[in-house]
């Protein structure tokens, strides 16, 4: 946990702000906002990103998708007093800055209104932008909340508006926390509430088996990367198959990277790699060095919606795949199962990753896995060759001394 004392705000005094980074996920933020009692007065924890369309000197329209926050600084965010609301202030990358207002009523708050401003003068980010200034978005949100309710909405809600697509999700928060401490009582956004209602389920003398899913066709290969201000970071090219049990229902999605987006992150020790379309909220790849030589796949994180409406979701930190030298890629053309847990498994195919050391958005050289390496089987052949020709003498020689015992017999 990370914590800044800021500056006396207004009718508040000094106040703390503790941020944590990873509490749900990676990359998830954090905040506990106190008073200058050091009693809790706003609790948020969430995760977000956005996709800006601009135009450029061309004439013509790029996007580029914001989500890392790793130099998030949060001036201005303060709990509230007799005159204004309590407000979430975060600013990050090169003039990134985003805001959201509380209002309060009898038995109720409300998250008023977000803003979102982004600069084109920052050339790294928007390095042919027609116009260079600072936009800012607005969107009335004006949802209420029963007053000590916790808002909890896991489930992706956008919002689009002007050129910029927001897209926030595992949103928890609370704002004018009575008492100082936070809700346990969860007030749900409409998507949640879908999301998890209970299918009544009809007794049976004897448990229902797992269904076998459909065999599918081998996944479309899609080439991914992710960049940062300093070009191309991350490179991922495989085609992914997804399995998924559930009420022992066995189901098989393939990824098609056409209606797929990327985002992530690239830091020294870790890596995010980020995709999510129409079905998928989000899976996660998270790569990590270790011995400071060497990187591999750590962590898989999925929210994805099944073809009955549910939402799947499921996370493993303790993982051990992928691994490669750091300065090189990892590849494996052959098909290869990612275990995440007995009921979520990726088979890959056609694979070929790189999360750190990227040069000029190319991949190094690579070093492939023992199911891509061929050279094994010779010495596997030759020695089963060999057995085999061992047990023929045997048995001829064991038969042979029979018929010459039986010949010994008769005489």
């Amino acid at each position: 946990m990370v914590c800044f004392r800021l500056s006396p705000a207004p009718g508040s005094g000094l106040f703390l702000l503790c941020l944590v980074l990873g509490a749900v996920s990676s990359y998830a933020l954090e905040l506990n906002l106190t008073n200058s009692e050091k009693a809790t007065c706003l609790y948020a924890k969430w995760q977000m990103n956005f996709t800006i369309r601009y135009e450029t000197t061309n004439k013509t329209f790029k996007t580029v998708t914001i989500s890392d926050h790793g130099t998030a600084t949060y001036n201005g965010s303060f709990c509230g007093d007799d005159h204004n609301g309590p407000k979430i202030a975060v600013q990050f990358g090169s003039g990134f800055s985003w805001t959201v207002n509380f209002t309060k009523e009898l038995s109720a708050y409300s998250i008023d209104s977000i803003f979102f401003s982004y600069n084109t003068n920052d050339s790294t980010t928007f390095p042919d932008a027609k116009e260079k200034e600072v936009f800012t978005v607005y969107d009335r949100v004006m949802f209420t909340i029963p007053l000590n309710d916790i808002f909890r909405c896991n489930s992706l809600s956008t919002i689009e508006q002007n050129s910029v697509v927001q897209r926030y999700w595992d949103v928890h928060v609370q704002a004018f926390v009575q008492n100082g401490t936070v809700s346990t009582k969860e007030f749900l956004c409409d998507k949640d509430k879908s999301a998890t209602t209970v299918v009544p389920v009809i007794p049976t003398t004897a448990p229902a088996p797992t269904t076998t899913p459909t065999p599918k066709e081998k996944p479309e290969v899609g080439s991914y990367a992710v960049k940062n201000s300093n070009g191309t970071c991350l490179l991922a090219t495989m085609g992914l198959q997804l399995n998924v049990t559930q009420d022992k229902v066995a189901s098989v999605f393939n990824i098609n990277p056409n209606t797929t987006d990327v985002t992530g992150s690239c830091h020294p020790q870790t890596a995010l790699l980020r995709l999510n379309g129409s079905n998928i909220k989000y899976l996660d790849f998270v790569f990590a060095v270790k011995n400071e030589n060497r990187f591999y796949l750590k962590e898989v994180s999925v929210s994805m919606y099944l073809v009955n409406g549910s939402v799947f979701s499921i996370a493993n930190n303790n993982l051990s795949y992928w691994d490669a030298p750091l300065g090189s890629s990892y590849m494996c053309n052959k098909e290869q199962t990612v275990s995440v847990s007995g009921t979520f498994q990726i088979n890959t195919f056609d694979l070929r990753v790189q999360p750190f050391s990227v040069m000029e958005g190319k991949y190094s050289t690579a070093q492939e896995c023992s199911l891509d390496d061929d050279t094994i089987l010779i010495p596997i052949i030759v020695g089963a060759g060999l057995s085999g020709l061992i047990i023929v003498i045997v048995i001829a020689y064991l038969i042979g001394r029979r018929k010459s015992y039986a010949g010994y017999q008769t005489l």
